[in-house]
């Protein structure tokens, strides 16, 4: 059982508990994106738009929380962690959300069909910048724990390790991405340009995502260093 600090007593709960609620949702509009390549890779645009629409959903309710959070964040000189620093977390947070939103959205807008020959690794990639976000949401989870500790050095211990798995994760995806570019080169001259064109920018929207999650976590780090 954590225990509470004095600070935390005497000027309120801890205000990180509705980012934690913020990231999860901004999480569940990425693992919403595994359901909605899977179907356009069937070129099934009726059902991934039913996916789509999810993702809009979350995406809106994230958007709710993150308006709420910053309204109603305390602006206090005895909060543990700045008030600034948490207003830059959570719009890190928040573009996990959008960029999820951008990239079933720029799929659903132009039905795009992906070549089977890079079907499985597509899968494979959007899967770990899933993970990545996966990742930055169970980092994210131990800020109360930091918080209401004051900060211990065992906490901080273990969310660094948290962390560090968190940059393995998109180092991880980093190569996926790699890979995604030179085979979608070995057959990019066997389809349309302008497809090839936005599949390459759909590549590039993934790794971003895998990316704003890192960006979530080294935010995080800033808070505990100081």
């Amino acid at each position: 059982m954590s225990v509470t600090s004095p600070l935390s007593q005497l000027f309120g709960r801890s205000p990180v508990k509705p980012m934690q609620r913020h990231i999860s949702k901004a999480h569940a509009c990425t693992k919403a994106l595994q359901p909605f390549l899977e179907a356009a890779m069937a070129n099934d645009y009726k059902t991934a738009e039913k996916y789509r629409n999810e993702i809009i959903q979350l995406e809106a309710e994230a958007d709710d929380m993150k308006r709420d959070i910053r309204a109603n964040l305390p602006n206090s000189l005895f909060m543990p962690v700045p008030r600034q620093d948490l207003l830059e977390l959570l719009s890190m947070q928040d573009r996990i959300a959008n960029r999820a939103k951008d990239i079933s959205g720029i799929m659903l807008g132009r039905e795009m069909s992906i070549p089977t020959e890079i079907q499985p690794l597509m899968t494979k990639y959007l899967k770990a910048a899933v993970n990545t976000s996966k990742r930055a949401k169970e980092a994210m989870a131990e800020l109360d724990e930091l918080y209401e500790t004051g900060f211990g050095s065992k906490e901080v211990d273990f969310v660094n390790k948290l962390l560090d798995k968190l940059d393995a994760q998109e180092h991880k995806t980093d190569e996926f991405e790699i890979k995604m570019r030179r085979a979608l080169r070995d057959i990019e001259t066997n389809y349309p340009p302008l497809e090839m064109m936005f599949l390459y920018r759909v590549i590039e929207m993934i790794g971003d995502l895998a990316d704003v999650s890192q960006r979530v976590g080294s935010r995080l780090q800033i808070i505990i260093a100081k």
